[in-house]
């Protein structure tokens, strides 16, 4: 299956970085002389398709009227990230298990770009994957986040236990206030699937379990909000040294 990068800000993005695309299709009459230019620049093919066109390649997505035709997404490697971080004081990685609406990942990819966390890890299977969708609503993060894909969940967190991270995982009750939670040092942010939370083997591995306090009617927030708290958490903690 082609693999499809969609949208006027990840298309620019990946422009940018000079990450190959093999053709890039404009919807005629869009205003989008400036990633035209970029593309022929890089002598990346442009081709001009009429809405039907569009349709057929990306059904109803909202693509701006610019669509690139790029290789799979390339993932990274555990081992390679943990190097990268070994001899760092401060390292945060998001754990993602069970999610399944890419509009979520596409968030927390944007949220761990702009916080400047080290890697995205979720699972092989039972999960959604990198797609046309997350890569949208990354806003180009998915170009410069370490992402990781993993068979294992609970295997991986205890990899990252033995590499000197502590585990904090995300629960609505039986769980103490994350900002009463010591977050500095290297910190893994459990976050679970939109409906079921995480599974019982992954909370197992968490170290701690932290809660977001909810003052309204609603019980809980968004999967990719709640990772979005925690993960800043983090970075306020550090800032005070």
């Amino acid at each position: 299956m082609k693999q499809y990068l969609y949208g006027r800000n990840p298309v620019k993005e990946r422009l940018s970085q000079k990450k190959v695309i093999h053709t890039l299709y404009i919807q005629k009459g869009s205003d989008t002389a400036n990633i035209e230019n970029l593309a022929r620049e890089q002598n990346i093919p442009v081709v001009m398709l009429d809405k039907g066109q569009v349709k057929a390649l990306v059904g109803d997505a909202n693509h701006q009227g610019v669509i690139a035709h790029i290789p799979n997404y390339a993932f990274s490697s555990l081992n390679t990230v943990l190097e990268d971080v070994k001899d760092k004081e401060h390292s945060c990685i998001i754990v993602a298990d069970g999610l399944e609406d890419p509009h979520n990942l596409g968030a927390i990819l944007r949220i761990a770009d702009g916080a400047g966390v080290d890697a995205v890890i979720f699972g092989k299977h039972r999960s959604v994957s990198l797609t046309s969708t997350v890569a949208k609503v990354s806003a180009g993060a998915i170009e410069s986040v370490k992402i990781i894909e993993v068979v294992n969940i609970s295997q991986t967190l205890r990899t990252l236990k033995d590499a000197g991270f502590w585990i904090y995982g995300t629960e609505v009750s039986n769980a103490i206030d994350y900002t009463k939670a010591s977050l500095k040092g290297k910190v893994v942010i459990v976050v679970g699937s939109e409906g079921q939370g995480m599974s019982s083997l992954v909370k197992k591995q968490c170290d701690v379990l932290l809660s977001i306090p909810m003052h309204g009617h609603v019980d809980s927030l968004n999967v990719s909000v709640a990772c979005g708290i925690l993960v800043y958490e983090v970075l306020r903690q550090r800032s005070k040294g």
